[in-house]
Order: C-alpha cells, then sequence, then structure tokens
C-alpha cells in the first residue's frame, strides 16, 4: 500500500476498503473519507479543534438514553435529516411531502378508535383535526393506519415529563374507516424549543441560532401496496414557520386552523363549541 501523506491522505484510506465485498458499503465510505479529508485540509483543522469535536461527539451520545436520542437532534438541527427524508422520498408532487421524524416519535402509540380525544390532560385549545388518506388518482385508502403525536401546551412531549403528563397524552394510533378517512380530537399544536440543554444546543447557542420550532402535529401514515410517509402538519401563522430550527417546514403542510361555531356539530363529537378545525389530507404513493 503507498504509505499516508497530506496530499494523498484521501487517496491512501480509500484504497483500504478495496476488499470490501459490499458494493454501496464500499462506495459510501470511499465519499465519506474524501468529503472528510477535504473538509479537514479546506479549514486546517487544528488538534485542538479535533478534540473538542471529539469531545462533543462523545457527550452527544452520553445524552442519548430510551427517551432521547441527541444524535437525531444533532441532524436535525444540521439538516442532515431533512435532505435524507427529502432524497428518498421525492414526490414529484403527486403525493404527500415528509419531514423529518424528531426525537420523541414512540414505537407502540395507545391504539385509539376514530374520534378518541388523544389529550389526556385536556390542556389548550379544543380542536377537530381530521382528513381523508387517498392513492393514485384520489382513490380513498379504507384502512390506512395513522401514527400522530404532538407536544403538550407547555412544549413538551409525554416522554420528557414522566409523572406531570399521563403516558399516551398526545399520541394515538388510528385505523381509517371505509372511506380513508379520519378524525380525532386533540388541542391546538403550539411552538416550542427543541431541548437545548445538551450538546446540540451549545452549537445553537455557539452560533446565534434559536431552538423553536413552529406549531405542528406529527404524523407516520400507512397503507397496504403504498409507500408510508412520515410528516408533519404546520399552523398556519405559527411564529418560527420561516426559522425552524430543524428545517422541517414545506409549503404544502401548512394548514389554517379556523374556529368553528356550530353547536350542534360542537356536542356530536363531544367539544365545547366554538372549537378549531384542522383538516389535513394525505396522499400516499403506490410502493
Amino acid at each position: 500500500m503507498e504509505l499516508f501523506s497530506e496530499e494523498r491522505s484521501a487517496d491512501v484510506v480509500a484504497a483500504s476498503f478495496a476488499a470490501t465485498t459490499d458494493p454501496r458499503l464500499r462506495d459510501v465510505l470511499t465519499s465519506l473519507v474524501r468529503h472528510l479529508h477535504a473538509f479537514v485540509k479546506d479549514v486546517e483543522l487544528t488538534e485542538g479543534e479535533w478534540a473538542a469535536a471529539i469531545d462533543f461527539l462523545t457527550r452527544t451520545g452520553q445524552m442519548c438514553d430510551g427517551v432521547r436520542q441527541e444524535f437525531i437532534l444533532l441532524s436535525d438541527v444540521l439538516g442532515v435529516s431533512m435532505l435524507v427524508e427529502t432524497i428518498n422520498h421525492r414526490t414529484g408532487g403527486t403525493s404527500t411531502e415528509s419531514t423529518v421524524l424528531g426525537p420523541f416519535h414512540v414505537t407502540a402509540s395507545p391504539v385509539r378508535a376514530l374520534g378518541d380525544d388523544i389529550s389526556l390532560d385536556h390542556k389548550g385549545t379544543p380542536c377537530l383535526v381530521s382528513g381523508q388518506v387517498t392513492g393514485a388518482g384520489g382513490r380513498p385508502l379504507p384502512g390506512a393506519v395513522l401514527d400522530v403525536w404532538q407536544a403538550g401546551e407547555d412544549g413538551f412531549y409525554d416522554v420528557q415529563q414522566p409523572g406531570v403528563q399521563p403516558p399516551g397524552n398526545l399520541r394515538g394510533l388510528f385505523t381509517a374507516d371505509d372511506q380513508g378517512r379520519y378524525r380525532f380530537r386533540s388541542v391546538v399544536p403550539r411552538h416550542y424549543p427543541i431541548p437545548s440543554d445538551g450538546p446540540v444546543g451549545e452549537l445553537l447557542a455557539a452560533t446565534g441560532r434559536h431552538a423553536n420550532r413552529p406549531a405542528h402535529l406529527h404524523f407516520i401514515v400507512s397503507a397496504p401496496g403504498h409507500q408510508s410517509v412520515t410528516t408533519h402538519v404546520f399552523v398556519a401563522g405559527s411564529p418560527y414557520l420561516d426559522s425552524d430550527a430543524v428545517f422541517g417546514v414545506k409549503d404544502s403542510l401548512i394548514r389554517a386552523v379556523p374556529e368553528v361555531d356550530d353547536p350542534e356539530l360542537a356536542a356530536g363529537i363531544g367539544l365545547a363549541n366554538p372549537f378549531q378545525a384542522l383538516t389535513f389530507d394525505i396522499a400516499l404513493r403506490e410502493a
């Protein structure tokens, strides 16, 4: 093998992957090394900066546990999560656009019936969330599954406040009806800051960036024979729509949340009148 040198560093390290039997792994690692070495040379990274970076990444890993994923948060604030999502879910304008998963999704959302209230502590402005899941040509997708979750009135998810919020608060797993329609009661989402007490928060502070996300509700929607989508619906007029800390906002995902004054409808769905209403139709691509 060629010996290591500053000029040929990327070539020497890339050559060490020549025997990799997985061609995709070889290509990814080779590209990673070439870009990483080019970056180090471009900024002429000092030993102190390199040590600081290692310390930063170490502390990022140490912040991760079963509830909090600081590396996802880091990926989010650097725009990498959104870029990966966008590359892997190009819609061509024919289906609902994706956005970031976020660090507070749980794999076992509570199963709920259509029309249920996911706000277990009833803190916030009552809201009816509804819509229809469709496939190609607007064809309804009966039995589509919707996993939904959002932060509470004070800007925290239930898993961040054990003993304060009820378990499963503002989460639900719904199955659409025979017309692909869904509906549930909740509260109007509000803007909130991402966790800033760890290394990612230090990074934001050091670069003069705020930690806030605009008001939104998370969705993962799936149906047989179709590609699932991980997305948000954002509240029109919310602060930070144009400066989301994780770059997750897309124009097609912003919806108005108007007030509805209809005593009969309110009584029928179990909400006080007047109430807010958010309509979010979701279109899936065929697999």
